[in-house]
């Protein structure tokens, strides 16, 4: 059995038990040593956890019997042979079925073999007629709608059923499809360094050819080759960030000399914006609160050169140790995240209704904590990751009734040009709200608003 079976069966066991993605890849996949390995786990654990309800219904079809009745580590390796079976086409068959054998052995269920063999078998004889439920025709009912939508495209009734209501069928089709297609590779330069148009041309002279993204001013995206094994990663000239997130530091119209507070700040990609935003007159403090999060601040801000940046470890929920001084507060809120399912599949499956209020009700704190460190006539940002209103519209107008020294602006109020990019994201209160559907981008939210003089 090849290294990298056990290692993808290793990360969907920890997600699946509530770890995190980016963690479980890099415990597991990161000590194998043949690149080639380290790829296809990052391929069949992150392809079987965004298809796990359809990977789930073609097993239940072909097995006959509910998955609850299976022990986890069988219906682990089914899933991965199942995700290898149906849409990896340059894994032959006899090898997924056979690795699928060995590896539920080498979990202590050889007991299983037999079934696992027998089921995915099954499952090959099907493979260009997989028993999914069929996109719906006009006629067809809500019922049809969603299981098309929560078990064909893969993602939670519960959620698809708000969006339904929300958007209708077609664009929330859209969006589910858009959320099951890996996401490219999105740079921004670091113009504390570099331009655009320079980091382009010196990752061309290392064979990475990338394209300008659509909206965000900064940011490029990679069409081939890894820019992350070229020499100019260690040279800091660009960060990794999705252009959704990059449009919220431009949203923020930053200018030199000013005064920013970036509460929630890690991993750092908005701060070094900031950074070079406000220029040596300015200054820029980050926060954040878990000591893991700090460090990994700390340390994208000395890679990326942003040495004038101070960074505090701070509990946004507490009162900020801040006078109000600054010119802009950003709260990047903690949220649910459900905008940036595409990035990360597998919080599909660990959100529930119940965590939306939760998080609203945090972020409500946050948001009048940070509030205090906003002089007058300063204004504050207040995103989020999040594609639901109860975490989004709602958190705004209930900060808006309990701080009446607070109004809701738009960027062209500030005085600034709005590049155009920036301008196409901009809802009808001039407020960012992208999404896949209007945009192609993740789901993000910001609002600007301005403390009265």
């Amino acid at each position: 059995m090849t290294p990298a079976r056990m290692s993808a069966y290793r990360v969907v066991r920890a997600v699946l038990r509530g770890d995190d993605l980016p963690h479980a890849l890099a415990r597991s996949r990161d000590t194998l040593a043949d690149h080639r390995d380290r790829a296809l786990v990052t391929e069949v654990a992150t392809g079987t956890l965004r298809w796990l309800a359809a990977l789930d219904h073609v097993i239940e079809q072909v097995a006959a019997r509910r998955i609850e009745r299976l022990d986890a580590e069988v219906l682990t390796v089914l899933r991965l042979g199942a995700y290898q079976l149906l849409f990896l086409e340059r894994v032959p068959v006899a090898a997924a079925v056979h690795e699928s054998v060995n590896l539920v052995r080498k979990v202590g269920k050889g007991s299983a073999a037999g079934l696992v063999n027998a089921v995915l078998r099954g499952i090959a004889t099907t493979r260009h007629a997989v028993p999914l439920p069929p996109e719906p025709g006009a006629s067809d009912g809500t019922e049809a709608q969603l299981a098309y939508l929560s078990v064909t495209c893969s993602h939670p009734r519960w959620l698809v059923e708000r969006w339904l209501r929300r958007r209708g069928f077609r664009q929330t089709a859209v969006w589910v499809r858009f959320n099951n297609i890996p996401p490219a590779l999105t740079l921004r330069a670091n113009r504390l360094r570099t331009t655009r148009e320079t980091l382009a041309q010196r990752l061309t002279e290392h064979e990475v050819e990338t394209a300008p993204t659509r909206f965000a001013r900064d940011g490029l995206k990679v069409l081939t080759g890894n820019p992350l094994r070229t020499p100019l990663a260690a040279e800091g000239l660009f960060l990794v960030q999705d252009e959704a997130s990059q449009l919220v530091a431009e949203l923020t119209a930053v200018r030199p000399g000013e005064h920013v507070l970036d509460a929630c700040a890690a991993p750092g990609g908005k701060t070094t914006a900031f950074a070079a935003a406000v220029g040596d007159v300015g200054v820029v403090v980050a926060c954040d609160l878990r000591p893991a999060r700090v460090r990994l601040l700390r340390n994208t801000l000395h890679r990326t050169g942003a040495l004038g940046v101070r960074t505090v470890r701070l509990d946004m929920r507490q009162p900020l140790p801040f006078q109000p001084i600054f010119d802009c507060v950003l709260v990047d809120v903690p949220c649910s995240g459900l905008g940036t399912i595409r990035r990360d599949p597998e919080i599909r499956w660990r959100r529930q209704p119940a965590d939306l209020p939760r998080f609203a009700a945090t972020q409500r704190t946050i948001t009048a904590r940070a509030a205090h460190g906003v002089r007058p006539g300063g204004r504050l940002l207040y995103a989020t990751c999040s594609s639901e209103p109860e975490e989004n519209e709602a958190v705004v107008e209930a900060f808006l009734a309990d701080h009446p020294d607070f109004e809701p602006i738009r960027l062209d109020q500030l005085g600034q040009q709005v590049p155009q990019g920036l301008r196409d994201t901009l809802d009808d209160a001039g407020w960012l709200s992208t999404a896949p559907d209007l945009h192609g981008l993740e789901a993000y939210f910001v609002a600007v608003l301005r403390r009265r003089n």
